[in-house]
């Protein structure tokens, strides 16, 4: 008998630690904007503003170099303060920030907004590209954006462009964290060596992986544009947080306020965004 009961507090305290282990995260909605967003691809969270920006495409292909591109300003109780913010792009995709300055992916341009002035100052040219898509900046200005349909990510600094990757499958997310470059490539999460030889992290993630978000040491949170999105922890395993496939709701390049550990969602065709806290 005391065999038993000693088995079975053992077995009691191994299943107690493996919950604890691996706790299952769960989202806790917020808020979702009304739909009057244009086929939103990407959301930026910009603290030091308390405000959102979302990529309008605008348009049934999302490729087209037809001029209705935007970008939204959306506050973040979840209330849409401008549909078309700044106007006057293609299609627009991925956003990244540095010193007040916004860097947008719009095909072969990188479009540079002047947060203050709510106004385009510039568009770069990234030599070669074709269907830029996601973006990160580096802590002393380097730009990385992905370019999916050629399967390559090029880096933009001072103005001007270089390839750094062309051995990929079908790359989206970007993240320049410190000195350490992440990306997604066909469903996979890698970190790039500094000999730009590529460590995986995790792969198997379906449904289109698209944006990356880093929300606690080395943990992240990942997209898949189907409609999925993934906590993906330190040592590689992954737990769904979000699988909205069968009501046809897309998930496109999040974006994240980490310290408060919110996700922003951009629901392409459903023309919204919906906050999400991590829990």
């Amino acid at each position: 008998m005391k065999k038993i009961l000693s088995r079975t507090a053992l077995l009691i305290v191994i299943l107690f630690n493996s919950s604890i282990l691996f706790a299952q995260h769960k989202l806790e909605k917020l808020w979702e904007t009304d739909s009057v967003l244009k086929v939103p691809e990407s959301v930026l969270f910009d603290g030091e503003h308390k405000v959102l920006y979302a990529s309008n495409i605008d348009g049934t292909d999302p490729w087209a170099k037809d001029g209705k591109g935007s970008v939204a300003k959306v506050g973040l109780d979840g209330k849409v303060i401008a549909t078309e913010w700044v106007s006057g792009l293609n299609a627009p995709k991925g956003m990244g920030l540095y010193k007040g300055k916004i860097y947008v992916a719009d095909l072969n341009e990188l479009v540079v907004i002047d947060i203050a002035g709510g106004k385009i100052e510039k568009k770069i040219a990234v030599t070669g590209a074709e269907g830029l898509n996601d973006v990160s900046v580096g802590k002393n200005g380097t730009v990385y954006v992905s370019d999916s349909k050629l399967k390559k990510i090029f880096v933009v600094k001072d103005g001007v462009s270089e390839l750094l990757l062309d051995t990929l499958k079908g790359p989206n997310g970007v993240l320049m964290r410190g000195d350490d470059f992440y990306l997604l490539d066909a469903g996979g999460m890698y970190k790039m060596n500094k000999d730009k030889t590529l460590t995986k992290i995790t792969d198997g993630m379906d449904g289109g992986t698209d944006g990356i978000e880093n929300i606690s040491g080395n943990n992240f949170i990942v997209s898949c544009w189907q409609g999925v999105v993934w906590y993906v922890n330190a040592d590689g395993s992954k737990q769904h947080l979000l699988d909205s496939r069968a009501d046809k709701k897309n998930s496109a390049d999040i974006g994240m306020d980490a310290k408060n550990k919110i996700i922003y969602v951009p629901t392409f065709w459903r023309n919204t965004i919906v906050a999400y806290r991590v829990k």
